[in-house]
């Protein structure tokens, strides 16, 4: 079971997930998504695509693109279309 933490709320939760790259991937759909708002950021990975991002909210508590998920993964990264990742402060545990 792996599951993500930040400001004492679970963002996601699940037995299957991917990890790449030493990043937990969860499936969106064990994703609590009242917590995820829309981000503008993106970034580029030369193997798996375009990332896009999201904040999380927690009470009032923004943490900003501290989710990252890729749209359309490249075909070496297949494996995590369809799935999301976190970093800053969101602790993650499998």
């Amino acid at each position: 079971m792996a599951k993500a933490v930040w400001n004492g709320a679970v963002l996601a939760e699940s037995e299957t997930y991917e990890t790449v790259d030493g990043n937990i991937y969860f499936p969106m759909s064990s994703i609590h998504r009242d917590y995820f708002q829309e981000s503008g950021h993106t970034s580029v990975c030369p193997w798996k695509g375009k990332a896009s991002y999201w904040t999380i909210v927690v009470d009032g508590a923004e943490n900003p693109d501290a989710a990252w998920y890729y749209p359309d993964t490249k075909e070496a990264a297949a494996n995590i279309k369809g799935y999301v990742a976190f970093w800053r402060g969101v602790e993650v545990e499998a």
